[in-house]
């Protein structure tokens, strides 16, 4: 069981970036998928979710506007695109995936269950 998180690099302001996440052994679609982010110094935190089932979407209000958060079932992936990127989201991105999640508790990290390896994203001139 394993979630696979890629996607980040280096852009300039304004830039655009999209981040998958892969799970192997075990299929996403039971599962509500988050996208969590620690920048330098700083606890982590929530930035988008995506629900099993319905596939409803959440964002932090700081992110709102600016990224997508999406599902292939097939493909086991969910994605984050990442636009309009500003330095202050520079951060190491993760992915988790929580079983049946309760709607209220969508952008806790403790009711995750998986969680994948990070993938960094720097955002500068």
């Amino acid at each position: 069981v394993q979630l696979q998180a890629s996607g980040g690099g280096s852009v300039q302001p304004g830039g655009s970036l999209r981040l998958s996440c892969v799970a192997s052994g075990f299929s996403l679609g039971d599962y509500t998928v988050a996208w969590f982010r620690q920048a330098p110094g700083k606890g982590r935190e929530f930035a988008a979710a995506i629900r099993y089932g319905t596939s409803a979407t959440y964002y932090a209000q700081s992110v709102k506007g600016r990224f997508t958060i999406s599902r292939d079932n097939a493909k086991n992936t969910v994605y984050l695109q990442m636009d309009s990127l500003q330095p202050e989201d520079t951060a190491i991105y993760y992915c988790a995936a929580a079983s049946f999640l309760h709607d209220d508790y969508y952008n806790a990290e403790r009711y995750y269950n998986f969680w994948g390896q990070g993938t960094q994203v720097t955002v500068s001139s």
